[in-house]
């Protein structure tokens, strides 16, 4: 009897924003960072960008932890040029972030008069951590992910370091979960938000 050839795992765009708050309605986008990579952990493209504010005085929000201020963003590109930027990234890997929800939510609003962005599904790293924890003895943070796996994160709440540590745990995660086809991925997508 013939064996049926796996549909071998897509790549990964493992996506990470700093905002000026927490909110996808009322904060924004300041920095933008992500790694695409092959299932196996292998980096295809990386791409950072800090975003320019929309009004001179518009907050930045918590500079403590990430470490942005109103100068630093003066010269940035704008979030349509950045969301340019970001879209062929997207093409043909699955959205992937730490609290996939939470980023996913403020592109999806900075990108909501677009009509050509489309995430499609968004894998969540935190939730396939927490599923390896059920009874939650252990953080889920990135910073203790990340230790946990002996993966280096080199900045906390910068975009790109968080994308890059993001990436370099995602293959462990998906051999704690002993995936290797596509369907197997479905229990940790997270949905995406009603609009308000």
């Amino acid at each position: 009897m013939p064996t049926v050839a796996s549909v071998p795992l897509p790549r990964f765009a493992v996506v990470d924003v700093e905002t000026s708050g927490l909110s996808d309605q009322r904060h924004r986008i300041l920095q933008l960072g992500v790694v695409v990579i092959e299932a196996d952990g292998t980096v295809v493209e990386q791409w950072s960008t800090l975003v320019r504010l929309q009004w001179p005085l518009q907050s930045v929000g918590p500079t403590h932890i990430h470490g942005l201020t109103r100068p630093m963003l003066r010269g940035a590109p704008t979030l349509s040029k950045a969301l340019d930027r970001l879209a062929p990234l997207l093409h043909d890997a699955i959205f992937t972030a730490h609290n996939a929800q939470f980023d996913a939510g403020f592109i999806v609003h900075a990108a909501r008069r677009r009509t050509d962005f489309e995430l499609g599904p968004r894998l969540c790293t935190l939730r396939m951590s927490r599923q390896l924890d059920p009874d939650r003895h252990l953080s889920h943070r990135l910073i203790d992910v990340t230790e946990r796996y002996s993966v280096d994160l080199t900045a906390p709440h910068d975009a790109l370091a968080d994308a890059t540590a993001t990436a370099a745990v995602l293959p462990h995660l998906l051999a704690a979960h002993q995936i290797v086809e596509p369907e197997q991925l479905a229990p940790f997508f997270v949905q995406p938000k009603r609009p308000q």
